[in-house]
């Protein structure tokens, strides 16, 4: 049940320690104005199965404009025709504070393609590890020098804001990187990205390295550093967190922490600790909630129940030990932050864990007086009442939900693969084992 009797400016702060107010604890070179960037319609839309109609898009790149992200990155104009039209249309919304951005491979073709889309920005991606030079490119060092140079200068030579993104950095050795650095620089970069391509980082090892790039960017003139982490150890949001506590100051976010594989830095939780634990503002939180929703609702991909921020339990109590810490002590007492803060409002949940305060505080609110007795009563009728569904039935209930949203987005089937091929080719796979799967 939504509660709004809970007063939310009681708040007893002199009554708790805050070890994030230490100012020895204060990362020394945390930015103090930090710009969101945000990656939902390109990185978030390669989420398997997920693919957005430009309405859609639009709808979303409304919303992330009003609570104020700085950078959009819209799409990918050169991966399909549809993808440079709809990229083409949005270019032409006029919008109150984001500039948008689209990506293109160190190749004059994709550069082309943001050029006819009028995209402002061009952040153009090379893989620099020495894995993806030799057995994916297949091309030397030098070479690799000489696509991402002739790239960035045909981009900036048409008056394009031009980023460089290294994909697959946090693998490479820190002595290579540099030079590719210092290639991005020299030919104009006006940022350069660094990707955890396949979020391998961990909090101590990210600090480490932005510092140390930081250092070597500022001698030579202070390129600004983007942050794109992924999350397949689910450290994303501790690893940009880290990032941006050494300096850099563009982090790359998705909706939701939407996104390939396990996902990307999550918008919503990273712009709430910014506020929460550094004080430094970004966006309009309390739409963050409203974003959230939409963004869940064209994906089509739910999110969990208690995912930070905005999940439906986050703000969410049945412990009778919790409420009657609300009811007593404020909300403080048992929510590190007021959900008004971020859009959101608390609720309270009867049920097997509820306590006799929380039934004293809700009848109190209706202007019903009981005795202690009536309200043990009331809390062992509560306490006793069997579910809506069984333990069974709950567990099958998740299964075929779940069954039919793999199903969903489980991609273009193996079996409807191999009918094109053979529909154009007239041939047929060697094993008939792989029309079940690719």
């Amino acid at each position: 049940m939504k509660n709004q009797q809970i007063d939310d400016t009681f708040q007893r702060t002199d009554l708790l320690f805050n070890y994030n107010a230490i100012n020895s604890l204060r990362p020394p070179n945390l930015p103090s104005k930090i710009l969101i960037w945000d990656e939902t319609l390109r990185d978030g839309e390669q989420t398997p199965g997920v693919s957005l109609t430009t309405a859609e898009k639009l709808d979303i790149i409304k919303l992330l404009d009003e609570i104020g992200v700085n950078i959009i990155a819209i799409g990918y104009p050169a991966v399909a025709k549809d993808e440079k039209e709809t990229v083409k249309t949005l270019a032409k919304e006029n919008l109150k504070t984001a500039k948008l951005a689209a990506p293109a491979r160190a190749v004059k073709l994709d550069i082309d393609a943001c050029l006819e889309c009028d995209i402002p920005e061009i952040p153009i991606f090379y893989p620099v590890s020495d894995l993806a030079l030799d057995l994916v490119l297949r091309k030397t060092r030098d070479e690799a020098f000489e696509d991402i140079t002739s790239s960035i200068q045909y981009s900036k030579d048409h008056g394009i804001i031009t980023d460089f993104i290294l994909m697959d950095a946090t693998r490479t050795p820190f002595e290579k990187l540099k030079q590719f650095c210092k290639v991005g620089v020299d030919a104009g970069a006006d940022k350069i990205i660094i990707a955890d391509t396949v979020g391998c980082m961990c909090p101590n090892s990210m600090r480490y390295f932005i510092h140390n790039l930081k250092e070597y960017l500022d001698q030579l003139g202070g390129t600004p550093i983007s942050i794109h982490c992924h999350n397949d150890l689910g450290l994303a949001h501790a690893n940009t967190l880290a990032a941006l506590e050494e300096g850099a100051n563009y982090p790359h976010v998705c909706v939701n922490g939407y996104g390939e594989r396990a996902g990307n830095t999550p918008l919503e939780e990273l712009v709430t600790s910014l506020y929460f634990l550094y004080g430094i503002k970004t966006v309009n939180l309390e739409k963050l909630y409203e974003l959230a929703t939409l963004v869940e609702a064209y994906f089509g991909l739910p999110l969990s129940t208690h995912k930070a921020v905005v999940g439906v339990n986050s703000f969410s109590h049945e412990s009778g030990l919790h409420i009657n810490a609300i009811i007593s002590g404020g909300p403080i007492a048992s929510e590190p932050f007021s959900p008004k803060l971020v859009g959101r409002e608390r609720k309270f949940f009867m049920g097997k864990f509820s306590g006799r305060s929380t039934i004293q505080y809700i009848l109190t609110i209706g202007g019903i007086q009981v005795t202690d007795q009536e309200i043990y009563e009331i809390l062992q009728r509560i306490k006793n009442r069997p579910g809506i569904l069984t333990k069974e039935e709950s567990l099958a209930t998740m299964k075929t939900i779940k069954d039919k949203i793999t199903q969903a987005y489980s991609g273009l089937k193996a079996v409807e693969f191999w009918k094109i091929v053979e529909e154009i080719t007239g041939k047929k796979p060697k094993s008939p084992r792989l029309y079940g799967e690719f």
